[in-house]
């Protein structure tokens, strides 16, 4: 029998509104929108090359609670791009926020961390 074999993976961010969300993904971080769902929309997604990302409306107005509120230093996604460099270089010329430089960290990994329009924290590692 052959083993099955998982192909991709989405992680779903819950936010304040989906359309702005996606919208930003689109334009600063280069993402093609691939639908909504609902009118008014209440689910977005969004894609770049094979690397999806789902963004479900939050039930309420509150703050959501980032990854860095349960432990200090943490990110809320990672993406791994082997053309680091030019993927900061094309998201600093969208102004996207970088909130942490090009670094190389002590496992050999190069790293930059982005913000996005809800404060969820992205490393982009190659």
């Amino acid at each position: 029998m052959t083993r099955p074999k998982l192909i991709g993976i989405a992680p779903q961010l819950i936010v304040p509104d989906v359309v702005q969300t996606a919208e930003y993904y689109r334009d600063v971080l280069g993402f093609e929108i691939i639908g909504y769902f609902l009118e008014p929309p209440v689910y977005a997604m969004v894609k770049r090359d094979e690397f999806q990302i789902h963004f479900g409306k939050a039930d309420a107005d509150f703050e959501i609670n980032k990854n860095a509120y349960y432990k200090k230093g943490c990110t809320d996604l990672i993406i791994w791009v082997p053309e680091i460099d030019a993927f900061y270089e094309e998201l600093r010329s969208r102004n996207a926020i970088i909130f942490q430089e090009i670094t190389k960290r002590v496992y050999g990994s190069r790293e930059f961390i982005i913000q996005d329009c809800n404060g969820y924290l992205i490393t982009v590692g190659d």
